[in-house]
């Protein structure tokens, strides 16, 4: 019987823990996790108070039982002996592993700034996180930070009847999305909205009063609020990989099939995996990258060969009624750019080419615009494909809002389809079927009609 260690309890350490068992039924299964595992992408549908606290966590003891998982949560990796295949947890205790999988994603970076041990200032990454911030009832927010953390809360702050005011250190909003134009009209937009935004300004210090916090900014002005909530991005959780042998750049560095070392597997925001565009190894830590990571490496752990292409770069983002996407090499200087940009209208189009193969872009526009009509998902299908579009450039050169006809035409939906990432194994469906256990429900008397055995 082979024992699995996967630590984290994520997307990628619970993808790879769903599909281990799908191939092995034998196999045991530790999972150890310092907090109960929840969707960190559920938080702000939380915080908006459309959603309960319970359905952010993604587990509990039926899920761990029907999957046969020893789950430790509330505990955590101390350190990692890869000489004697042991994880020696927090209270001492060694986990023998003859597979190792480390999932422990990443944490909120602050910088080392005076006052932001303050009970007012909040990150807003885990569930103990929004508890803190809804517990307050903060009215006026400052929040540092206006990249893709910062911004994708905003519209659950706004819902909530928060005065919401950003500081972003960068000349523009989402320096790590969108190039200076399209994040231009993305600021305007908010302000239109009535929140401010302010570029180029670094917070200096932060200071508790009677009333709520002073924020001191390197211009020397002053800002007064009841809470401030720092987005000012994430590091990756490895420390406890120190003199483990495992090498780490900007994190864990894996090969094609996730493998970081002797019986040792990385996955999602700690691993530095193979970059579908770039060649090379890149973290690119969101959620769709550590599904892939934890279904790749978790079928390569269970005994499979299972290569991994690369993860793409990508975000797409939903503030005040606007909507912005980013994939692959989408800034400017990647290549040769076409495209469109209109601020009266609220559209931007960004396609970066290398000839006639897009290779990144970005889009800026009303929800019918951009994910309304699918042209999100188009982008990424072409970047992703990588497929010629031979005549085709001219064309969305000539009609850049026309990305539909050009989809269809390239041939791309038949290439995604052919690479799906475990290809060749037959689908179990959504109801996660296990060799060794029952149906969870009866067929409904419809199922013939659609399925023949």
């Amino acid at each position: 019987m082979t024992r699995h260690v996967i630590l984290g309890g994520g997307p990628a350490g619970i993808n790879a823990i769903e599909t281990i068992r799908s191939v092995d039924a034998a196999a045991d299964i530790t999972l150890v996790c310092d907090e109960r595992p929840c969707a960190r992408m559920v938080l702000p549908y939380h915080l908006a108070g459309t959603m309960a606290e319970g359905t952010l966590y993604t587990t509990d003891d039926a899920w761990y039982d029907a999957r046969q998982v020893e789950a430790r949560i509330g505990q955590r990796a101390a350190c990692v002996d890869t000489e004697g295949r042991d994880v020696v947890l927090d209270d001492g205790e060694a986990l023998p592993y003859d597979r190792l999988l480390v999932a422990t994603g990443s944490r909120p970076a602050r910088p080392p700034l005076e006052g932001l041990e303050s009970e007012r200032v909040v990150d807003m990454w885990t569930a103990a996180d929004a508890a803190r911030f809804i517990g307050q009832e903060p009215r006026d927010v400052v929040i540092v930070g206006a990249g893709f953390i910062g911004l994708v809360i905003l519209d659950a702050l706004r819902k909530r009847g928060c005065r919401v005011r950003y500081i972003e250190i960068a000349p523009e909003i989402l320096p790590r999305m969108l190039d200076a134009d399209a994040a231009a009209l993305v600021a305007a937009h908010l302000r239109k909205k009535g929140v401010e935004v302010r570029t180029g300004e670094a917070l200096e210090r932060v200071a508790e009063t009677e009333k709520g916090c002073e924020l001191t900014l390197a211009s020397g002005d002053t800002l007064t609020c009841d809470l401030v909530v720092m987005a000012t991005g994430i590091h990756a959780n490895v420390e406890f990989l120190e003199g483990s042998g495992v090498e780490i750049d900007a994190g864990i560095l894996v090969d094609d099939h996730l493998r970081a070392g002797d019986g040792i597997f990385a996955a999602g925001d700690v691993a530095q995996g193979p970059d579908l565009l770039a060649g090379g190894q890149a973290v690119h830590a969101i959620q769709p990258t550590a599904i892939d990571h934890g279904r790749v490496a978790g079928a390569n752990m269970a005994g499979l060969d299972v290569a991994y292409s690369g993860s793409l770069a990508m975000n797409v983002l939903h503030t005040q009624t606007l909507e912005s996407c980013s994939f692959g090499r989408w800034s400017a200087s990647s290549g040769e750019v076409t495209g469109t940009s209109s601020p009266a209208s609220g559209i931007h189009r960004q396609y970066v080419w290398d000839g006639d193969r897009l290779v990144g872009g970005a889009l800026v526009g009303p929800t019918a615009a951009v994910s309304g009509a699918n042209d999100a998902g188009m982008l990424k299908g072409l970047i992703q494909t990588g497929v010629s579009l031979g005549p085709w450039k001219d064309y969305l050169k000539d009609h850049p809002l026309d990305l539909r006809r050009v989809y269809v035409a390239s041939g791309a939906a038949k290439e995604l389809l052919n690479s799906n990432l475990l290809t060749g194994r037959a689908s179990t469906g959504g109801g996660y079927r296990f060799p060794t256990l029952p149906p969870k429900r009866p067929r409904s008397p419809h199922h013939a009609v659609l399925v023949t055995r």
